[in-house]
């Protein structure tokens, strides 16, 4: 095996466990809050268990928008990823377990929950996006080191909603300690990786610049934004819905959500290849109009079969987007710039995550989730329609079978 292709399945593997540790919390989110703390009488954000839930969710995010691009910036500037990897990775172990520890102490209010939230979001979203950076930095193929990312992320979070659900049902507390464990064997697996960051160095102001003057990285960020608005709106609202609506536990709803990741996760890496031969412009255009209907067809499903039926169809109209989108921001990203634009192109991710809970969780809250799954199925197809006239026009500008790096 070529150190390239070895490099390739660590780093994945990396992304994978940030991603696995980050839902294993997903299926059992509002027993853990009330461990935590929530409670309506002494916590304006806990109104009601999906608000708690939601805020609980939004903190990590928020953090996630703040501080992407400060990580991405300081590799850039100083020509190294591992070591801030290594960093990102054994504080955001040490924020999910001093989450652990809070019944332990008993008297923090949940807003200081949220408080540490923040900080094991800002922590973890480093040893994230820097390794999909890095993932960027090796040779192949662009549509293949995103493919790996795709393929990493959705493993990790088909198999870790559900095993998230299992633990919830021993232990609340039990995902939060799984997913310390997790970091800290990313935090050490990542160093048996070279460190490829392009050797020229720039100042902070001329990375800024430089992604300033290539504003076709709004496309994918545009729609890197829909998709993970939609996955955002599934790991809460969905939750939610799928247990009130069918009567079932945080174990079923976990294999649900595996029923969307799991030909999410294994059609990424095939799918990406593919967009290295045909272009990107039908799996990102013709996926995301798809992948709208295919939300509008879970929320009307009317038992847990269709409902699981619909989550493959969804989970495999995301696995032609993903990859896709993912490349294109390498396509379009000068080496130099890589960590700054694959940081962008995360806060736009943020950003849709936090849109998720927040449009659903309000839609949801105040007016039913019928009406939920319409306006996030219509905003997937909404925006979707909009950001297809910009690609197209890019798109037919240049060749659409873009320059690779394969060996």
């Amino acid at each position: 095996m070529r150190s390239s292709d070895r490099d390739r399945v660590v780093l994945a593997t990396v992304v994978f466990a940030v991603l696995f540790s980050q839902l294993l919390l997903y299926p059992g989110v509002g027993t853990l809050v009330e461990v935590l703390g929530a409670d309506e009488t002494t916590s304006g954000f806990a109104a009601t268990e999906l608000d708690a839930s939601m805020w609980f969710l939004v903190a990590e995010f928020a953090a996630y928008v703040a501080f992407v691009g400060v990580w991405g910036l300081a590799s850039d500037v100083t020509g190294r990823r591992t070591p801030f990897i290594v960093a990102g990775a054994l504080a955001g172990a040490v924020g999910y377990a001093a989450l652990a520890a809070v019944p332990t102490i008993g008297s923090i209010p949940f807003e200081g929950v949220l408080v540490l939230r923040v900080l094991q979001g800002a922590m973890t979203i480093g040893a994230f996006s820097l390794t999909m950076t890095m993932l960027m930095d090796l040779a192949g193929g662009h549509g293949r080191n995103m493919g790996a990312a795709g393929i990493a992320i959705g493993l990790g979070a088909a198999l870790g909603a559900p095993v998230g659900g299992q633990l919830t049902e021993l232990d609340p507390l039990a995902p939060l300690l799984g997913a310390a464990v997790l970091l800290v064997c990313v935090g050490a697996l990542v160093t048996r990786v070279e460190d490829r960051t392009p050797d020229s160095r720039r100042t902070t102001r001329a990375l800024l610049e430089g992604v300033r003057k290539r504003p076709t990285l709004s496309i994918p960020y545009a729609f890197g934004f829909v998709d993970r608005l939609t996955a955002g709106f599934f790991a809460l609202v969905g939750t939610l819905y799928f247990q009130e609506a069918f009567g079932i536990g945080p174990a079923a709803t976990g294999l649900l959500l595996a029923c969307f990741f799991a030909p999410f996760a294994l059609l990424q890496y095939p799918m990406g290849a593919l967009s290295d031969r045909i272009g990107r412009t039908i799996p990102i255009v013709v996926g995301s109009l798809c992948y709208g209907i295919g939300i509008l067809a879970v929320g009307a499903a009317p038992s847990v079969a269709t409902v699981a039926v619909a989550m493959i169809a969804v989970g495999v109209l995301g696995a032609l987007v993903s990859p896709a989108t993912m490349a294109l921001v390498t396509d379009i990203a000068a080496e130099s710039e890589r960590g700054i634009a694959m940081a962008g192109f995360n806060v736009a991710g943020s950003l849709g995550f936090l849109g998720g809970f927040l449009v659903g969780g309000t839609v949801a809250s105040a007016y039913g989730y019928d009406l939920a799954f319409l306006v996030v199925g219509g905003l997937e197809i909404a925006i979707a329609l909009i950001a297809v006239p910009m690609f197209v026009r890019w798109s037919l500008g240049r060749e659409d079978h873009f320059e690779h790096d394969r060996i």
